[in-house]
């Protein structure tokens, strides 16, 4: 194959996963929005948490539907694939967040008939889905779906349909592996962390802020136990090979394994990123005056998450393995765009840096000061 078409396929695959590797730091928004109820004591507090991740929740929501266009447009096969076949998971999710800018926009509004406490209840709501689907979503990436894919139907005028799921559950199916939900726990806890860890950084309130350095705890155990045990589970399970020579697909041992071995600066950016998520928690735990836990553990998890989704994409590996017919199974090969589809976009991703520039500085405009009450009380466009 062409070794231009090789490059842009990986560089592809690395652009659309570093937007997945983002997506899950900026679940911070629903973590925070899951602990609505159980940090706020009163009407006042509960204010404040929503106002701080109401500043933030559109670039959450901004970044899951690029990373969306961004598969479609590099990888249409997945696309046609996972989001046609298994659309009951994906419009869950899509619903869920909805029901976030919805929850945001409308909650404080007058004459509304739900009530306020109503729409927070639905960010709750966004903060325990979102997370958790999302999270069980990427784990079929590893574990595999029910699809059959066949391109001879493009030669079918009366059935043109590439990829069909194998049966009616449409995505639902996803529960029914346990390993697809240890790990959406193990993102739901992430995300309750990160949100945790944004509030310390973000609010200035001497009651609310030491409750969330104690729930630091409470969620960290969990997410300890379950982002282990997957990770573990996944480094000595038999994994979806390519045989580069015949694109076939075959099962391989300690595939995963391999793979973090096989490209030793994957396995670097994931032991650093994971030492970045611990020193972020520890600090922020042990240190009662420390407030910047989140950007430690906010870059771990985009590196962390970003060297898993590379391992399952680079060395020859099926990044959607099918469990109905193995050799459907997607590879950066089988599924791409063109080759000037690629080539073109390429051009176009030389903006992506001045973006992040933007984002960056937006950022840095809204959280010039922490939230507090009194500011809250004087400001006309709060939630």
């Amino acid at each position: 194959m062409d070794s231009t078409y090789i490059f842009l396929q990986n560089y592809w695959w690395f652009l659309v996963s570093l937007l997945g590797a983002i997506l899950v730091f900026l679940l911070f928004v629903q973590g925070g929005n899951s602990l609505l109820f159980r940090l706020g004591r009163t009407d006042e507090e509960r204010t404040l948490l929503v106002n701080s991740t109401g500043r933030k929740w559109e670039f959450t929501f901004t970044t899951l539907v690029t990373f969306g266009g961004a598969f479609f447009a590099s990888f249409p096969l997945f696309y046609s694939t996972s989001f046609g076949g298994a659309y009951w998971l994906w419009m869950i999710i899509l619903f869920s967040f909805v029901l976030q800018a919805v929850s945001y926009e409308f909650q404080s509004k007058l004459g509304n008939l739900l009530g306020k406490r109503t729409y927070q209840y639905f960010l709750v709501v966004n903060g325990v889905v979102g997370p958790v689907l999302l999270g069980a979503a990427v784990a079929t990436f590893f574990n595999g779906s029910n699809f059959i894919v066949d391109k001879v139907n493009m030669t079918d005028r009366m059935m043109p349909v590439i990829s069909s799921w194998a049966n009616g559950w449409h995505g639902l199916d996803a529960f029914g592996d346990p390993w697809n939900l240890i790990l959406g726990l193990a993102v739901f806890f992430l995300a309750r962390l990160l949100g945790n860890l944004y509030f310390i950084n973000n609010i200035r309130d001497n009651e609310l802020i030491p409750r969330c350095r104690r729930q630091l705890i409470s969620d960290a155990v969990p997410f300890l136990v379950f982002f282990l045990a997957f990770v573990i589970r996944t480094l000595l399970k038999d994994g979806f090979a390519v045989v580069a020579e015949t694109g076939e697909i075959v099962m391989e041992p300690y595939k995963y394994f391999h793979n973090l071995t096989a490209m030793p600066v994957l396995l670097i950016v994931f032991l650093v990123g994971v030492v970045g998520v611990l020193y972020g928690l520890g600090m922020s735990i042990f240190k009662t005056s420390y407030t910047k836990g989140i950007w430690f553990s906010g870059i771990g998890t985009v590196l962390t998450v970003l060297a898993l989704l590379l391992s399952v994409g680079y060395n020859d590996t099926a990044y959607y393995p099918s469990v109905a017919d193995i050799q459907s199974s997607l590879t950066l090969a089988n599924s791409c765009s063109s080759k000037f589809t690629l080539k073109t976009m390429a051009y176009v991703s030389i903006l992506v840096p001045f973006v992040l520039a933007y984002i960056v500085y937006a950022w840095r405009a809204i959280d010039n000061k922490p939230i507090t009450s009194k500011e809250l009380k004087e400001d006309e466009h709060a939630y």
